[in-house]
């Protein structure tokens, strides 16, 4: 009984309109954690689209151990995006997740049909929320800072910032691990030394490359 009961949930899951469905789902989820300061309610919801559209095609014996693998690895380095510099982690990420579905998938092309439907559902949702809904990306705000470097915002060139080692300033944005940091009313794009740091912390500059400031969270004082 429980064997029929799972057979039929597999055929169901791995069904063209539900395999799009959930892809779809995973793909626009994955459109709103872009905008989320950290992983909540989209991702979630995403990743138990995904985790269901895996369970189906496992039970359905369509796909093996080396997919759940590169599905895995995809996730983690997803994941370890929201703590590196650059975009290498992500990219990767979304690169194992993609071959990993074209592996889960009995029909090639079919699973091309319905990633380009999710595709294109996502891209949708993406512009509506920056064109129409006027959101900030957070995820790559350590990638690209969205804040106008402009000097009558305060904001001021990192070229040549040597003089900035070893000053004391306070974080203007969450570092993770990039963002803004304010230098006697300077603002000033910075990069942590790997770990988040929240807003409003005091940070030190440790390290200068070029126009690669390097900052460390300084110890809160006991009272």
């Amino acid at each position: 009984m429980k064997e029929r009961r799972a057979k039929i949930i597999a055929e169901w899951i791995t069904d063209p309109i539900i395999i799009t469905v959930l892809l779809t789902i995973a793909g626009m989820a994955m459109v709103l954690e872009l905008f989320s300061p950290r992983i909540g309610v989209p991702g979630l919801i995403g990743m138990a689209a995904l985790l269901l559209f895996f369970y189906g095609h496992l039970s359905a014996g369509l796909a093996g151990g080396g997919t759940l693998i590169l599905f895995i690895a995809g996730i983690v380095l997803i994941f370890l995006e929201f703590f590196l510099p650059g975009a290498i982690a992500g990219t990767l990420g979304i690169a194992a997740l993609v071959g990993s579905l074209f592996l889960a998938g009995e029909n090639t092309f079919q699973m091309a049909i319905s990633i380009i439907i999710s595709i294109f559902f996502s891209t949708v949702l993406f512009f509506l929320l920056i064109k129409v809904f006027h959101k900030k990306m957070v995820l790559f705000n350590r990638m690209v800072l969205f804040d106008s470097a402009r000097k009558e915002d305060g904001y001021v060139s990192n070229a040549n910032r040597s003089d900035l080692l070893g000053r004391e300033g306070v974080a203007l944005t969450v570092l993770r691990p990039s963002g803004t940091a304010i230098f006697n009313s300077e603002r000033i794009a910075v990069v942590s030394e790997g770990s988040y740091i929240p807003q409003d912390s005091r940070i030190l500059v440790v390290k200068v490359e070029g126009a690669r400031i390097v900052v460390r969270e300084m110890e809160r004082k006991s009272v």
